[in-house]
This record gives C-alpha cells, structure tokens and sequence, in this order.
C-alpha cells in the first residue's frame, strides 16, 4: 500500500476529488469531469483501488432520520494498558454497533470512541449494560454533540 501521494498525478488526485464528492459517478461521467477517456480512468481507478488509496465506497446515512442522531464522544481511560489488553479492548469495541469510530488517542486518556444513539436514556444504557462489562476499563467521560457545526467525509488533498 502506498504511503505517499507523491506517485499521485494532478488527474489522479482530481478522480479522488471528485469521488470523494459522488462515488455513484460512471466510469464515463468521471471521465468527462476529468477530461479523459472512460479507458484511462477505468485503468487509473483500478490502480487507486488497487493500491489502497480508495478503501471503499459506501452511502452517507442520515442519522437523525433513522433515529440515531444523539451523538456522544466518549473518551476512555483503561485500568492497565499493555499490548493483550489493548488488543482485547480494541477487539471488543469493534463488535460493538453503537460504536462508530474509535480511536487511539495520546492524553489522560487512552480511546476515543464515537457512539450513534437514539438518546439519551439509551446511552445510559448502553454505558451500564455494554461499555460498563468490558474489564479493563477504568474510567470514562461522556461529551454529548449538541449540534454538527461541521462534518467533512472526505480528505483535503
């Protein structure tokens, strides 16, 4: 996988552009936005896909009209920190669906977790019943989103 966007040309970097803003775009409309042949830029999006610059694509859900708009940052501290736990830890989390993102973060603190709910009630919940069994964790503090100021899904390349 490649690690740099130095073997990127200006074309390369513009079909990531444009997917990032309509991955639904044919072969030939991409084309056409980047002003070259549906051959090439199959050829090029294979090669992106194929060195792991496109990880995937997926559809960008509306969570407050599935009922999953409560939004809480959860940042959590564990008893003990060494490889096995942070494995067992990671590898819990990743099962968990309310969870949507995770990460591992330098600080007072060891993860931050993003977690979707319908509210508030449910989270409280989900805090006793879920994230409370899990053994290794010491502590946690809950930042609820009181509204998205920004939320940008793609990259600024």
């Amino acid at each position: 996988m490649a690690t740099s966007t130095e073997k990127l040309d200006k074309v390369d970097l513009q079909i990531l552009r444009t997917l990032q803003e309509n991955a639904r775009l044919t072969t030939k409309e991409l084309a056409a936005r980047v002003s070259l042949s549906s051959t090439p830029v199959f050829e090029r999006l294979k090669r992106l896909e194929n060195n792991g610059y496109i990880k995937k694509y997926i559809a960008v859900l509306d969570a407050e009209k599935l009922n999953q708009g409560f939004v809480v940052f959860c940042s959590v501290k564990l008893r003990r920190l060494n490889k096995d736990i942070a494995m067992d830890f990671v590898r819990i989390i990743k099962d968990i669906p309310e969870v949507t993102e995770c990460y591992n973060i330098s600080g007072s603190y060891d993860y931050l977790l993003k977690i979707h709910a319908p509210n508030m009630k449910h989270y409280q919940e989900f805090i006793l019943n879920t994230l409370g069994t899990i053994e290794s964790l010491g502590s946690l503090e809950s930042t609820f989103v009181m509204d998205e100021v920004k939320h940008a899904y793609g990259i600024h390349i």
